[in-house]
């Protein structure tokens, strides 16, 4: 299925990102050796990430996130504004597409407006797997709805089949992992709990 998402160019995504992530590492007063120490990630790939000049996967940008106290979503979105518009138009919305497992991933909600959720659309390929190793304190709380096809979760030991209309609430304290078992797209709608901006709060 084709649910009519457009990348972003990569060097504009890799740029953008460098600009957020210094922000966030800056507003928690972090190192980049204090940044590698929280997250797992290294120094070196850190630095280069910040400097726009590589263009990391899922796994690494979730290991970054939870590392800043934020949600994944968060490094997508933009600084809050209070001339923000509350309204995301569909040709407006972002789109990302992960170097590493190919699955796409569209901000829905409106950039820079405080909200006390995100909202996200993730288109994943046949057969794919994105996986989420971070253990996070405090337990990142969103909710999966299975649009198209079937993915299943897997939430520590537990493992949970989704299909078309199923909806998951989940605490997500554990590893993760989203997989596509079909030979067509799987398409989901994420909610993530952003504790009314979690960049700006230090929860994710």
């Amino acid at each position: 299925m084709n649910s009519g998402i457009m990348d972003d160019a990569p060097a504009d995504f890799d740029a953008r990102l460098a600009a957020r992530l210094r922000a966030l590492r800056h507003a928690r007063s972090l190192t980049l050796d204090g940044l590698a120490q929280h997250s797992g990630v290294s120094r070196s790939m850190i630095s280069l990430v910040e400097r726009g000049e590589s263009s990391p996967t899922a796994s690494i940008l979730e290991r970054l996130s939870a590392g800043l106290g934020v949600s994944l979503a968060a490094l997508f979105s933009s600084e809050e504004r209070e001339d923000a518009s509350p309204l995301s138009r569909r040709a407006d919305q972002r789109c990302w597409r992960d170097p590493g497992t190919g699955y796409q991933r569209r901000n829905l909600s409106p950039p820079g407006f405080a909200s006390p959720l995100d909202l996200v659309e993730v288109e994943l390929p046949p057969g794919a797997t994105v996986a989420y190793d971070s253990t996070r304190v405090p337990p990142l709380e969103q909710q999966v709805w299975v649009l198209d096809g079937t993915v299943v979760v897997t939430l520590g030991a537990e493992v949970h089949r989704l299909a078309a209309g199923d909806c998951l609430a989940m605490r997500v304290d554990r590893p993760v992992a989203f997989h596509n078992p079909a030979g067509h797209p799987a398409r989901t709608l994420v909610a993530v709990a952003t504790g009314a901006r979690a960049e700006h709060r230090g929860a994710p």
